[in-house]
């Protein structure tokens, strides 16, 4: 299975928590760019992406046709939904510092990172593997976090250690309770602006 990383929706210190904002011009013109190097997954047998408008439209503009898959939706970020981290941290500094400490916090009265990532793994868990099939999914940078920390049976706290760039792939094969990582990269047509 590969991950694709949904394209940008806002620069990176604007990004805000289960940020449904579409793709801005520059995350276009991004998909754009890197258009050459990840139009051919769309031969994948197997097409998903995350329910965000991004995740989709990242999707649809690189000819996949996904598939929505509830599980590929971001953490449930209950009140601080929409704030960027540090409003969040404005507002409820000891909360966020809990919160980013203890994996099994809820502060915000949404969904726990341990429970993100569980619910993530059990996902990829779930999709054939070793039968020769290629699948791609187009999903939040978060989302594939956690599938990584899932993937590699990490500590929940290596998920904050994780950069996932926008448009980016990353590759995992195997099956259930094994899974193997393999980082294919940043498309090399794309600049940085």
């Amino acid at each position: 299975m590969t991950f694709v990383a949904a394209a940008c929706g806002a620069p990176p210190p604007a990004e805000r928590f289960e940020d449904d904002r579409p793709l801005n011009q520059a995350g276009w013109d991004e998909v754009q760019r890197a258009a050459g190097e990840l139009l051919p997954l769309a031969a994948a047998e197997l097409r998903y992406c995350s329910p965000t408008p991004r995740s989709r439209a990242t999707g649809d503009a690189l000819g996949y046709a996904p598939l929505v898959q509830l599980a590929l939706r971001d953490c449930d970020m209950g009140r601080w939904r929409g704030l960027t981290l540090g409003e969040a941290m404005a507002r409820e500094p000891e909360a966020v510092d809990f919160w980013l400490a203890d994996p099994r916090a809820t502060p915000h009265g949404g969904e726990s990172l341990l429970a993100f990532i569980s619910r993530v793994g059990g996902w990829l868990d779930t999709r054939p593997a070793d039968d020769g099939g290629r699948i791609v999914a187009v999903a939040e940078p978060s989302v594939i976090r956690a599938a990584l920390v899932y993937a590699l049976k990490a500590p929940p706290s290596s998920y904050w250690n994780i950069d996932v760039r926008p448009l980016s792939t990353t590759t995992v094969s195997g099956r259930a309770g094994r899974w193997n990582l393999r980082f294919d990269g940043i498309p090399a047509q794309r600049s940085r602006t």
